[in-house]
């Protein structure tokens, strides 16, 4: 099984994590690492750990982190997920760099259409 995390979600992780280390909390980062993954793919990971709960799961792996560094935690979640056989795949950023492309496309197009509406008034102006 793979669950791919978009990078809003990769984003909202690693602020929740930063949070954890600087508070001391690790609540909200436990919620928002579910909030991550759909009812479907909690569904999945619950048949195949050993807890059977994937709140639990997340508490070990809260517990075996050092609560110092967001990359270690992002290891744990991946060795324990892969323990389970469940892959973490994250977007890459060659994906986020089309998109962003499209974006800026989409906003020379409008910017386009905007310099072709003076064109067409100035055009009636002068008639």
């Amino acid at each position: 099984m793979e669950i791919y995390l978009d990078k809003r979600a990769v984003k909202q992780i690693r602020l929740s994590a930063t949070d954890a280390v600087e508070e001391g909390d690790t609540e909200t980062l436990r919620e928002d690492i579910l909030e991550a993954s759909t009812d479907e793919q909690i569904e999945e990971i619950e048949r195949r750990i050993d807890s059977g709960d994937f709140y639990d799961f997340l508490t070990e792996i809260m517990d075996e982190w050092s609560g110092d560094d967001v990359d270690e935690l992002f290891e744990l979640l991946e060795a324990h997920l892969a323990e389970a056989g469940v892959d973490i795949k994250y977007a890459t950023a060659e994906v986020d760099e089309e998109d962003e492309e499209e974006e800026a496309d989409d906003d020379d197009d409008e910017d386009e259409d905007d310099d072709l509406g003076t064109v067409e008034e100035e055009e009636d102006e002068d008639i």
